[in-house]
C-alpha cells in the first residue's frame, strides 16, 4: 500500500482504465473458473463490455456474477508493470443503461459506427453487462517491485 495522494491516483487509474482496451474477465460456473478477454468502455470505475448468451463467461455470469478482472500491457521488463486488479459483481444491462453502455462504447471505439449493417445488427442482439468493481488495486512496478495500491471506490 501507499501513502500516495488519493485524489491523483484516482486520476492516475481512470486514465490508465481510459487508455487501455481489453480487459481479461475471470468467472466460475458448473465447469470451473474460466477466463476470457473483452474490449471495454468505461464510465468512471463501472466497466462495460458485450458478450453472446453461448459463451462460456457469460453461462458463468448467469449462475455467478462474481467476478475478477485484470488490465495490463504486454511487458518485457518486470520493473515496468503497471496494472490494475480488480473484483466486484457483474450485471446483464438492460433499457436506457443499456443504451448508455453502447453510446460509451461507440466513443471509446468509433469504428462501431461505421461497421457493416451485419455488425451492427449483432451488436444490437449480444448482451451488454456492467461491472462494478468493490476491490480495485493499481500495480505500479516503477514504485517497488509487486507495488500496489487500493482505490477508494467509496468516493
Amino acid at each position: 500500500m501507499s501513502d500516495s495522494d488519493p485524489g491523483l491516483l484516482r486520476r492516475q487509474v481512470l486514465d490508465y482504465l481510459a487508455k487501455h482496451t481489453v480487459m481479461t474477465l475471470a468467472t466460475t460456473g458448473p465447469d470451473g473458473p474460466w477466463a476470457a478477454a473483452v474490449f471495454y468502455c468505461t464510465r468512471e470505475f463501472d466497466l462495460f463490455f458485450l458478450s453472446a448468451d453461448h459463451t462460456r463467461h457469460a453461462q458463468n455470469l448467469a449462475s455467478n456474477p462474481k467476478v475478477a478482472a485484470t488490465i495490463q500491457e504486454n511487458y518485457h521488463d518486470w520493473p515496468e508493470i503497471q496494472g490494475i486488479q480488480l473484483s466486484g459483481m457483474v450485471e446483464v444491462l438492460a433499457g436506457k443503461e443499456r443504451q448508455v453502455a453502447i453510446a460509451l462504447y461507440e466513443q471509446k471505439y468509433p469504428f462501431v459506427k461505421t461497421a457493416s449493417p451485419a455488425i451492427k445488427k449483432g451488436l444490437q442482439i449480444l448482451n451488454w453487462y456492467c461491472l462494478s468493481p468493490d476491490k480495485l488495486y493499481f500495480i505500479d512496478n516503477r514504485k517497488g517491485f509487486g507495488h500496489r495500491d487500493k482505490i477508494d471506490l467509496s468516493t
